[in-house]
C-alpha cells in the first residue's frame, strides 16, 4: 500500500493510545492530523513526534462540538484536499474507576447528565466526524475508518455498572455495523477495534497492557488491504463477539 501521500485523522492524539496511534501511523509513511482539545498538549505531543521524524501537524479541536468538526472537515479540504484515514480514539470515561466499589457506577445511582456525556463524546463525535470525512473519502475512492470501542460495550459478555461507558461503547459499535452497510461495496472499510485495558490517564496503572500495544490492532484495521474485513469487532487483529 502507497502510503506517503495518505492522510490520517486520529481524535483524542495527545497522549496514551492516540499518540501511539498517531506514531505508527507515521511511522507507516502517512501524514497525520492529531486532533486534541487542549492546544498546549496537542501541540507538544505534535513536537515530540516530529522531532523524531514524524510528519504530524497538530489540529485543536472538541470534536463533542458541530461547528469544531465542520471546522476540521473544512480545514482538511482546504489544506490537504484528501481524507484517507479516520481514527475515532478520543474517548471519556467519566464513572467512578473504582473496580472494587462499582456501587457508585450503578444503573440505579448514575446521573444520567455523566451518560448524556459520556455517549456525546464516545459515540455522536464519531458520528459528526463521519458524516464530515467520508464525503471527502469518497472523492479520493479509497477510505478505512477505525472506531476505538471497548470489550465493556459488548452485549454478549454485558455485565452490570458502568452504564455510561458501556453504552456509549455499545452505540459506536451499532454506528460501525450502520456505516458498514451503507458503504458497503465501496473502497471504503469501518470497523471497531477494542484495544484491551491499557495503561493510560483512562485505563490506570494497574492495566494489563501498554499505549503501544493496544495501538497495533488500531493501526492494523486502518492499514487494511483492499480485501479486509469490513463491518467487525476486533481485538489484536482477530474478530470478537459483538
Amino acid at each position: 500500500m502507497m502510503l506517503a501521500q495518505k492522510l490520517a485523522i486520529v481524535t483524542g492524539a495527545s497522549r496514551g493510545i492516540g499518540l501511539a496511534v498517531a506514531r505508527d501511523l507515521a511511522a507507516a509513511g502517512c501524514r497525520v492530523l492529531m486532533i486534541g482539545r487542549v492546544p498546549e498538549a496537542i501541540d507538544e505531543a505534535a513536537r515530540q513526534l516530529r522531532e523524531s521524524g514524524s510528519d504530524v501537524v497538530p489540529h485543536v479541536a472538541d470534536i463533542t462540538e458541530p461547528s469544531a468538526v465542520a471546522a476540521l472537515a473544512a480545514r482538511v479540504r482546504r489544506e490537504f484536499g484528501r481524507a484517507d484515514i479516520l481514527v475515532n480514539n478520543a474517548g471519556v470515561f467519566l464513572e467512578t474507576k473504582d473496580f472494587a466499589l462499582p456501587q457508585a457506577a450503578s444503573v440505579f445511582a448514575v446521573d444520567p447528565e455523566i451518560v448524556q456525556a459520556t455517549l456525546a463524546c464516545n459515540a455522536l463525535a464519531p458520528l459528526r466526524l463521519i458524516q464530515a470525512i467520508v464525503p471527502i473519502m469518497r472523492e479520493g475512492g479509497w477510505g478505512r475508518i477505525v472506531n476505538v470501542s471497548s470489550g465493556m460495550g459488548q452485549l454478549a459478555e454485558m455485565e452490570g455498572f458502568w452504564p455510561g461507558y458501556r453504552m456509549s461503547k455499545a452505540a459506536l459499535n451499532a454506528l460501525t455495523r450502520l456505516t458498514a452497510r451503507e458503504i458497503e461495496g465501496s473502497p471504503i472499510k469501518i470497523n471497531s477495534v477494542c484495544p484491551g485495558w491499557c495503561r493510560t490517564d483512562m485505563g490506570g496503572p494497574n492495566a494489563t497492557r501498554s499505549a503501544e500495544e493496544g495501538a497495533a490492532g488500531i493501526v492494523w484495521a486502518a492499514l487494511l488491504p483492499d480485501d479486509g474485513p469490513n463491518g467487525g469487532f476486533f481485538r489484536d487483529g482477530k474478530p470478537i463477539q459483538w
